[in-house]
């Protein structure tokens, strides 16, 4: 893979050209875009991983897709210098920095766009409805593999690059018009929901990254890049900022929110289940100098008779744990670039590097004392009870709708209520397919309304449809 290529500024559709006296580049455009558009506005009501959370706070997908581009942006700027400064890449000059910088910016915002109401959590609810419901639903065995895969493994992945090409629909059902470099940038999983291999030890077929209704799209985009079935090199940095901004402010927020105390976190930080992680001496030596920067810290906000010394040194201690995390990665990255652009490198740049013992216990740590924890769980159930509900009510009212079959006068209410933008864009696509493609589209439409709702609509319409409210 090369910079010239990888940096394509093409867009999907026809759209106006830029005015010979706009001096912004595509990928400063394609900013402008995000910035204004109603699916970003969104989530601002997106958990990020409290649900239903009234604290003014806590992280929601709006800040977190805030800091990620902060993040992102960073990568790219220190990543790039070293690489112009060294001599790593001799396509690589001041032009692909401004550019890389650009689209992680831009990349950082969009990340997290497709994912559906109540977290990540969100995505295991909806996995697990078709899981429950697929015999009912394909009553004659329409759906093909990749089909019915697509519903299974359901990925808010995914579900961005289809938002943002066919759902955002403003001009044309083209989406946003997005540039191609952005738009494999957020392409975390380069393979479908067939090509799926947690086992294969590449970070890459972890999980899906596009639907079959987008296949085509796809293939142009990795065509168009170069990419192809590899990762793009970007993706790489804009993981990375993902992993630093949640694994850092999960942390924050649960001390904040009493569910992690200073004493427990510097218990568990201290353990030999997190200490084993590190993998040299120099890895441990780094380790122990974050710990002991906690302390530190501590004692200073007791020096100064801060209020609530703890909670204070905690979240110092995090801006510190970012800086080092973006230290590391940004070593990781540069180290194993010849790799990275060959689609050679198997894993994340954060695990590459010396932040790996950090960063996982910090996951862990989160996992275990807020994921875990009692209000965590019983918000997640009451999540879970609202998207089973609106999965029940619209999904068999979809399974019949455009069939010919006549619809119960509820369900046809139902389906009056779903977004004339998806259902302007179920028309468009149906258009001249089969049977079985018309009913996995319908589908679709169903988490396509779903994925587009904020946590306050969704729990709003669930309340107002059983007639709670």
């Amino acid at each position: 893979m090369n910079w010239n290529k990888l940096l394509s500024d093409k867009r999907r559709g026809s759209i106006a050209k830029k005015q010979s006296d706009d001096l912004r580049t595509e990928f400063q455009r394609d900013y402008h875009r995000i910035i204004g558009s109603a699916s970003f506005r969104r989530l601002q009501d997106k958990t990020q991983v409290f649900p239903l959370d009234k604290s003014d706070f806590v992280r929601t997908r709006l800040t977190h897709s805030l800091e990620v581009s902060s993040f992102a942006k960073s990568l790219g700027q220190s990543c790039f210098t070293y690489i112009i400064g060294n001599r790593l890449d001799p396509y690589a000059d001041e032009r692909v920095k401004d550019a890389a910088c650009s689209i992680l910016e831009c990349a950082g915002l969009l990340h997290d766009i497709g994912n559906p109401p109540f977290g990540h959590f969100g995505e295991t609810a909806i996995r697990e409805w078709f899981a429950e419901n697929f015999d009912s639903l394909d009553r004659d065995g329409l759906l093909s593999e990749q089909m019915r895969g697509d519903l299974l493994h359901f990925e808010g992945n995914a579900q961005a690059l289809r938002l943002l090409t066919k759902l955002h629909y403003l001009v044309d059902e083209n989406g946003m018009h997005l540039t191609y470099a952005l738009l494999n940038t957020i392409i975390k999983y380069p393979v479908p929901s067939t090509g799926i291999n947690k086992k294969s030890g590449n970070i890459k077929d972890k999980k899906m990254g596009y639907y079959f209704a987008e296949k085509e799209l796809f293939e142009d985009i990795t065509s168009s890049t170069g990419a192809g079935s590899r990762r793009y090199p970007l993706t790489y940095l804009l993981e990375a900022a993902d992993d630093i901004a949640y694994k850092t402010a999960d942390i924050e927020d649960a001390v904040k929110k009493g569910l992690i105390t200073f004493e427990a976190l510097l218990c568990d930080l201290r353990s030999d289940k997190h200490m084993s992680k590190c993998r040299s001496d120099e890895e441990k030596e780094k380790y122990l100098g974050l710990i002991d920067r906690l302390l530190k810290l501590r004692e200073r906000a007791v020096r100064r008779n801060v209020s609530n010394p703890e909670v204070n040194a905690v979240q110092n201690w995090i801006i510190s744990i970012q800086t080092h995390m973006l230290r590391e990665a940004t070593k990781g990255f540069c180290d194993n670039y010849a790799a990275i652009m060959d689609g050679e490198f198997t894993t994340d740049i954060l695990t590459a590097s010396d932040a790996y013992p950090i960063s996982e216990a910090l996951g862990e740590i989160a996992y275990r004392r807020a994921f875990l924890s009692k209000p965590i769980l019983k918000l997640e159930i009451a999540a879970g009870t609202i998207l089973g509900f609106l999965l029940d009510k619209f999904a068999y009212a979809a399974r019949d709708y455009d069939t010919g079959i006549e619809l119960s006068t509820i369900d046809d209410k139902l389906m009056c209520i779903v977004s004339d933008n998806y259902i302007q864009n179920y028309r468009f696509c149906s258009a001249g397919k089969s049977d079985g493609e018309k009913l996995y589209l319908r589908l679709l439409l169903v988490t396509d309304f779903i994925c587009g709702m904020t946590d306050s609509y969704a729990k709003s319409l669930y309340q107002e449809l059983s007639g709670i409210n």
